[in-house]
């Protein structure tokens, strides 16, 4: 299914990118954002190599981030996928937009952040916007939005999360989990809507 094979990309893009990622956190953060969703991912692709999952794999990786992952993003990122999860489970055909939807509600509620925040609700939010709006591409509208509100992060001062401590220190570059999830909606069009708009990490930062 679609989901997995979105699953599947995601693993390989994220072990790609994992030393940009890392370098991005270690200007805002602890430095551990990129082993801690490239380890994640991995328990989830294992996982579904164990089982022989045919499903869309999004229960498995939401379950792996939330009961698993450590670091900050690792909860969040398991709550965006567990609401993905439960749409695509609903409609397969709504289940992408819904699901982004409610994982971007949840993940606000939540980690009391909001868009300009500098977190990677700056990369959810227009992806979500993107889904919800009417027309054809909206995959590859929604990659291009994760990636263009992942790569406004670099001039934000942060507001919540680790980078919040360290000021001035980040700006100039990106949010690493706003990358993350651009990462996320660039594999979902590769998948979706061929072909992908370029990889967020192309863009100059």
């Amino acid at each position: 299914m679609t989901g997995s094979s979105v699953l599947r990309r995601y693993v390989a893009a994220v072990a790609e990118a994992h030393a940009e990622l890392t370098r991005l956190d270690q200007a805002s953060g602890d430095g551990d954002f990129g082993d801690n969703l490239r380890a994640g991912l991995e328990r989830v692709a294992r996982e579904l190599d164990a089982t022989g999952s045919t499903g869309h794999g999004f229960e498995v990786a939401g379950r792996v981030f939330l009961d698993e992952v450590g670091g900050t993003s690792g909860p969040l990122f398991g709550l965006l996928f567990s609401e993905i999860a439960r749409a695509l489970d609903h409609d397969p055909a709504t289940g992408w937009a819904e699901g982004t939807a409610a994982g971007l509600a949840a993940i606000r509620r939540v980690g009391e952040a909001e868009p300009g925040d500098r977190t990677l609700l700056d990369a959810l939010a227009p992806a979500s916007a993107e889904l919800a709006r009417p027309g054809e591409g909206a995959f590859r509208r929604a990659a291009r939005a994760a990636a263009a509100g992942a790569h406004a992060t670099a001039t934000m001062r942060a507001r919540q999360g680790r980078a919040s401590y360290v000021g001035a220190r980040a700006l100039g570059v990106p949010d690493p989990g706003a990358m993350g999830i651009a990462l996320l909606f660039w594999c979902l069009a590769a998948v979706q809507d061929p072909p992908a708009p370029p990889s967020p990490l192309a863009h100059p930062t």
